[in-house]
């Protein structure tokens, strides 16, 4: 079942596609957006990808001044396709998929601003675009780390698109979003994306949690007392496009008569969430069970909001103690007109969750709560040095010919490492070893190789490499050196004479220049 399955990294639904629902796919369209142009460079603050559009700036989806943009540009692996569906929304009537198997993962490489807070999304719309008849299973990474399995199986067979979210912090000038096969993809089958999103957040928004160290996986965001079938809050509503599903049980509704100033709240809430709320008569509990569905055991972020909806005066408040699984989560919150939230950081959840408000006591009037926001935290992976990304993506760039899977980070996840690539895994990854030899490389040696001073063996022999042998006096740690049979030219570096470890240097069969230097050093090293 995709709940069970998707539950512990969790995902919700996006983007009814049957004709019945059309309506709802043209609001759902409407509302997904970007306050900057997508692919802005200078000020990277958002992103709303089209993904398997094309290189054409006549495949980009324009509603009103907003537009998807194609994803040419931001990934160079994968193949596109169309889906050939009648009433189907316009951004996922493309797609783009990965065949390579080869490949240990497929990567979109976006600039961003450095250490800046992100809400990601990623939107899948299978459509039968490889003839099958079930979507392929498959993982998702951010910055290295597998943040969730994707398995749209159950929502495609309802007729739906499936996204997933997460909000993570930037480590560098460039945040990675990855797919990759695991066991549980089809021999046949071929990861896929319909969209990806990225929306820059302000600093206050879910301040509370340490994003050097967790990411949080959107559980659920509600927008209570608006039938299931109601709108969905977005953009423009929400500056950030969090998309606030609607939510209404056998509770009275009441409608909020006052309104309220979003950034009075430091998550930012959109206006129009205080528009309706869940509330129950006087002297009872209000009792809802939300999110509708089972959580998996683990800590969890928790936002509430609430509203007084009466006309403001010197009356309109009202006093509850709030509950969640039996445990006091906020007391004797006293709610205003003006709205009110309160969150727990870290609050434990597992299974069914029921959120309780108990009025306090002589209240006039009965609790109220307007909407909630529930993510799981989600624990990061290691890191790899800085350092090491940045020289392995300038050694990607030397090569004409690179492995389709380098890009995204080159040691993390572990079993996505890039190809070629070993690397040791301590209080953060570091590149140990790169071995090549043998498949073709075109292209020259890049100078930065020699920033990667964890590296103990370099294999590059056999290719078609040119160009002259970088000083390398910075590896300390290399122990062996294949250059053989390629088409260098150029003196042969002296630091190579000089490196304490080196025992093994193989430089045949090129046009090089001179000799290894005669050192003391050298008598240990095998050479030829």
């Amino acid at each position: 079942m995709v709940l069970h399955v998707l539950a512990f990294f969790f995902w919700a639904k996006l983007l009814c596609l049957p004709r019945t629902n059309m309506s709802l796919c043209l609001l759902l369209l409407w509302m997904v957006t970007i306050p900057l142009q997508a692919n802005s460079q200078s000020n990277p603050r958002g992103y709303l990808l089209n993904c398997g559009a094309g290189a054409s700036s006549n495949n980009d989806v324009i509603i009103g001044s907003l537009k998807y943009v194609t994803d040419e540009g931001y990934i160079s692996v994968g193949k596109t396709s169309n889906i050939k569906q009648k009433d189907l929304v316009p951004i996922l009537t493309t797609l783009r998929y990965f065949p390579d198997k080869s490949a240990r993962k497929y990567c979109y490489e976006i600039p961003v601003i450095k250490d800046g807070k992100y809400l990601v999304r990623t939107t899948y719309y299978y459509g039968g675009f490889d003839g099958g008849k079930e979507p392929p299973v498959f993982d998702q990474i951010v910055d290295g780390t597998k943040w969730s399995v994707v398995n749209t199986t159950e929502d495609f067979a309802n007729g739906l698109s499936s996204y997933y979210e997460i909000v993570v912090s930037a480590k560098g000038k460039e945040l990675s979003v990855c797919l990759a096969r695991n066991n549980m993809t089809g021999t046949d089958s071929s990861p896929f994306i319909s969209a990806l999103e990225l929306e820059y957040l302000d600093d206050s928004v879910y301040n509370s949690t340490d994003f050097n160290k967790y990411g949080l996986s959107t559980v659920a965001r509600g927008n209570f007392g608006t039938p299931t079938n109601g709108d969905v809050i977005g953009f423009p509503d929400d500056k950030f496009n969090r998309l606030w599903q609607p939510f209404k049980d056998k509770n009275p509704v009441s409608t909020n008569k006052a309104d309220v100033t979003p950034s009075d709240f430091w998550n930012v809430p959109p206006a129009k969430l205080f528009e309706n709320s869940i509330t129950t008569s006087r002297g009872k509990e209000l009792q809802l069970q939300w999110p509708p569905v089972s959580v998996p055991n683990a800590a969890y972020y928790i936002a509430l909001y609430f509203q007084d909806n009466r006309n403001p005066s010197p009356f309109s408040w009202r006093v509850f103690n709030v509950s969640v699984n039996g445990k006091p989560f906020s007391g004797n919150l006293n709610v205003t007109t003006k709205g009110l939230t309160v969150y727990a950081a870290q609050w434990p959840l597992s299974g069914k969750t029921q959120i309780v408000l108990a009025p306090a006591v002589g209240m006039l009037v009965g609790p109220v709560i307007t909407a909630g926001e529930i993510m799981q935290i989600f624990p990061l992976g290691l890191a790899t040095l800085h350092r090491d990304v940045e020289a392995m993506h300038e050694v990607k760039r030397s090569f004409d010919n690179p492995p389709s899977d380098w890009s995204g980070d080159p040691c993390l996840p572990e079993a996505n490492s890039w190809t070629g690539v070993t690397c040791s895994h301590g209080n953060s990854s570091r590149v140990i070893s790169l071995n090549l030899t043998s498949v073709g490389l075109s292209g020259s040696l890049s100078p930065n190789i020699a920033n990667l001073t964890a590296l103990h063996h370099i294999w590059l022999g056999d290719n078609k490499l040119k160009g002259e042998i970088p000083d390398m006096g910075s590896l300390k740690e290399l122990e062996t050196l294949h250059l053989e049979n390629n088409q260098l030219e150029g003196q042969i570096p002296e630091s190579l004479g000089k490196l304490p470890k080196l025992r093994e240097i193989y430089l045949q069969n090129n046009k090089l220049k001179g000799n290894v230097p005669d050192t003391r050093q050298t008598k240990k090293i095998q050479i030829s």
